[in-house]
């Protein structure tokens, strides 16, 4: 690939090329001259991303804002993210740091520092009237989430891809340009446009289950298991996934009425009309919704909640953050303020 000057696309370069024009269609297509957000932490991938968005404003005439965030987990945190921000600043992207000032979770680190930098995110885009926050999530990525989740034991909500366009809620659309290049690929760019990123030391700690089965990957590929037939398989579970989004819908306008926005009535002829996947998939979904949560909670704790309902006992549990009380033919399902998510334990 050729050095690329005065922050120009070099489009000599056949997959540098190809791997632009799908970023531009994506974003075109959704976005089109509007503005739009995007996460950088300073990894490879992200770096590419800020490139990209970079030409992509220049043509189209919107404007983009870079947002990084330093979520405080590590003294270098602060001093990691000013790098950053020089970085692109040396070619001639603003950039603007967002510092987590709460409290520092000592658990599920990863997945807490992913809920922080949503909130965090979603706070700054809801204040200058932003809707779309672009993301750098590749390849690696959707085969990684899909060896998380089975190892977790989630069902084929769990195990789809993850999609090109999401909402994380009412004001925040999250779209993912990248989901069908690899890592390396993007890297690849990173190093000629820019000559460096940052790498994060947590990559290469194997106390994070998303290190060890990047190191569990290499083997898998030894024996056969190569990223085309994981493509595959995640594809197939998609095409699954996608059926039984449209059943669900089906069943939601059936036997859900929302009272208001996060309050909502569930008729219990669900349990009866209704196969166990639909179920499971409706209460996930409603339980994000009502909560505001970007993820549902663990499988297995809406399995449980399912369970307990289908008694007809009069109960009232919490979960990812919502009250869920069942008595006489419906559940109510609503927000529960300052709520500990993903925990089930009975009201008192």
């Amino acid at each position: 690939m050729r050095k690329v000057k005065k922050n120009k696309l070099n489009l000599s370069d056949k997959e540098f090329k190809k791997i632009y024009a799908k970023f531009e269609k994506i974003i075109n297509k959704i976005v089109g001259n509007k503005n739009f957000a995007i996460g950088v932490s300073g990894g490879s991938d992200s770096l590419c991303l800020a490139y990209f968005s970079q030409v992509y404003s220049k043509k189209h005439k919107n404007k983009i804002h870079v947002l990084i965030v330093n979520h405080n987990l590590r003294k270098e945190s602060a001093s990691e993210a000013l790098v950053v921000k020089k970085i692109l600043l040396g070619k001639k992207i603003k950039s603007t740091i967002l510092n987590w000032k709460g409290r520092i979770p000592k658990k599920n680190i990863q997945g807490n520092a992913r809920d922080i930098r949503y909130s965090l995110i979603h706070k700054y885009c809801k204040k200058i009237k932003i809707n779309y926050l672009v993301t750098a999530h590749h390849l690696d990525d959707q085969i990684e989430n899909f060896f998380i989740r089975l190892l977790r034991g989630s069902g084929l909500t769990g195990l789809s891809s993850m999609s090109q366009k999401v909402s994380l809620n009412d004001d925040l659309n999250i779209i993912r340009p990248f989901l069908e290049f690899k890592k390396i690929d993007l890297k690849n760019i990173t190093l000629e446009y820019f000559k460096k990123y940052i790498k994060d030391p947590s990559n290469d700690n194997d106390k994070f289950l998303r290190v060890r089965i990047r190191k569990y990957r290499s083997k898998m590929e030894s024996e056969g298991l190569d990223t085309s037939k994981i493509i595959k398989t995640i594809n197939n579970l998609s095409s699954s996934h996608e059926a039984i989004n449209f059943y669900k819908s089906k069943a939601v306008k059936k036997y859900v009425k929302f009272v208001k926005k996060n309050n909502c009535l569930i008729s219990r002829d669900l349990f009866l009309n209704e196969s166990g996947e639909i179920i499971f998939k409706l209460f996930s979904d409603i339980l994000s919704l009502v909560s505001g949560s970007y993820y549902p909670p663990r499988s297995k704790k809406i399995i449980y909640l399912i369970k307990k309902l289908k008694t007809n006992e009069i109960i009232k549990l919490t979960l990812g953050g919502c009250i869920i009380e069942g008595k006489n033919k419906f559940i109510t399902i609503f927000k529960e303020p300052k709520a500990k998510k993903n925990s089930v334990m009975p009201k008192k």
